[in-house]
């Protein structure tokens, strides 16, 4: 997976993206399908906001989050994308599968 970080307000330390990387990574465990993704990391007065756009086969997945620290803001958003990732994979996975009324020697 290609992964593009830019700040805005704020310098992206090598730090934090490494951060963002290892962070990143988690995603590959459940879906091997994602191409890259861009994440934008901002700083509003007080507020530290991470944002980040992952292009999969066919979708696009978005996710922000807020918080006071940028270490937490990134745990938040990877959190966010990887239940979106789950949640597509399951869809693709799980499409006409199991028992339906309609399949069984019960209905009519």
């Amino acid at each position: 997976m290609r992964i593009e970080i830019s700040g805005h307000q704020i310098d992206v330390t090598q730090a934090l993206r490494d951060y963002v990387h290892s962070k990143l990574q988690r995603l590959d465990r459940h879906a091997d399908n994602l191409l890259d993704a861009h994440v934008i990391l901002s700083v509003d007065k007080l507020e530290q906001k991470a944002e980040a756009t992952l292009n999969a086969a066919g979708r696009t997945l978005h996710a922000e989050s807020v918080a006071d620290d940028m270490y937490a803001a990134i745990d938040l958003l990877v959190d966010k994308l990887d239940r979106q990732v789950v949640k597509q994979k399951e869809k693709m996975t799980d499409h006409h599968r199991g028992e339906s009324a309609a399949r069984s020697a019960a209905f009519g």
